[in-house]
């Protein structure tokens, strides 16, 4: 099928098949003639029990059925058309001489999609026709592109979980050696330029194991395969936990990270990992917005039924268009040193929370900072 045009224009009717149903031969013949001479492909039936194992074994795109038949009528032909799974999808334009509108009231009711009254001219056939054929064509395509699109969605959950599965566990071997180098030596021992590309590379391993967490994460959610496994949780017990691993990062930035917890216990209904990921996600990227020397605050809060985690950095803040599609469309820039972000971590926040039964915003200020929030339910007593 070539692009461009309608798509009555761009059909193909050699790819059609009409059955033709009527116990008049000439009648039979004639639209034989006229629908062969359109280019259709067309096979006939003389009644109504020959049109339903005509349809069974043709598998017509369309029937023309004749309403008026001395064995079983076109309105109980069309009955029995419409239970069976095989055909029940098959479109019929009823052939009638009938103009009564209980008539075609009736015909509608056992499935009818169009009539044509005789004796019919054949601009009319053909119009009614293609009208019916243009119908199952669309049908076609989407059925189509569905398939296309789900063997593409398929493809691309498969890629991103091999893909998250094989370089995950390299990953974490190479992030776990180099910081036992960059910690076990210094400048004095390797010389600046040694240990400035050390440290490059350990902030890099960081960062590519946190993406390929990320990605198999959002890849088992996105195929409905990461179970919510909810539990009452204390957010004083697995909040602090977080950021005293990113208070070792925030370091070699000379950012001070500091928690405050609310004074009231908050125990939530939460997944335990998926919580940690959201947080774990918020200060990766606060650390990466905030300059040398800069803060970052997390802290807790209580509101009605929910509690919250917000993460407040003081970096660059973000601009006032973005701030609306930047849970949706995950978009990332660059941080205050280049570092590079996929913008999957705050989807992957927001699918998350919301998962959860909570929800995610940020509030920020262009030049002056951002805070990130997540609402997690409140555990009801």
């Amino acid at each position: 099928m070539e692009s461009g045009g309608t798509l009555e224009s761009q059909i193909n009717r050699s790819e059609y098949k009409i059955l033709i149903v009527d116990d008049v031969v000439s009648n039979v013949l004639l639209l034989k003639i006229l629908l062969t001479n359109e280019k259709f492909q067309v096979c006939t039936a003389n009644c109504g029990n020959a049109c339903i194992e005509q349809a069974k074994k043709e598998h017509p795109d369309l029937i023309l059925l004749d309403v008026m038949m001395p064995d079983i009528n076109g309105f109980d032909t069309a009955i029995i058309l419409k239970k069976d799974p095989e055909t029940k999808d098959i479109p019929i334009i009823f052939l009638t001489a009938l103009n009564n509108p209980s008539d075609l009231v009736h015909g509608f009711q056992v499935g009818a999609n169009d009539f044509l009254t005789k004796p019919f001219n054949k601009e009319e056939l053909v119009m009614r026709v293609m009208h019916q054929i243009s119908l199952v064509a669309a049908k076609r395509i989407i059925v189509e592109q569905n398939e296309a699109l789900r063997r593409t969605i398929s493809n691309r959950d498969k890629m991103y979980s091999v893909i998250a599965h094989d370089l995950r566990s390299p990953m974490a071997s190479i992030r776990m050696v180099l910081n036992l180098c960059v910690n076990a030596v210094s400048p004095d021992v390797v010389g600046e330029e040694i240990w400035n590309l050390l440290d490059k590379a350990n902030k890099e391993s960081e960062e590519t194991h946190d993406l390929l967490d990320n990605l198999l994460k959002w890849t088992k959610s996105q195929t409905g395969r990461l179970n919510v496994v909810l539990q009452d949780l204390d957010l004083d017990d697995i909040i602090p936990g977080v950021v005293d691993i990113f208070k070792m990062i925030a370091e070699t930035k000379k950012i001070k990270l500091t928690y405050q917890a609310w004074p009231e216990t908050l125990i939530v209904r939460a997944d335990n990992d998926m919580m940690k990921t959201v947080v774990r996600n918020f200060l990766s990227n606060a650390i990466k917005f905030t300059p040398d020397g800069s803060s970052i605050e997390v802290f807790t809060r209580k509101d009605g039924d929910f509690a919250s985690v917000s993460v407040r950095d003081h970096g660059v803040g973000i601009e006032p268009d973005r701030l609306d599609d930047l849970f949706v469309k995950g978009e990332s820039t660059s941080g205050t040193e280049g570092e590079e972000g996929s913008g999957l971590g705050l989807q992957l926040c927001a699918d998350f929370a919301r998962k959860n039964g909570g929800d995610v915003k940020v509030e920020s200020v262009l030049g002056e900072g951002s805070t990130f929030t997540v609402t997690i339910p409140l555990k009801q007593s």
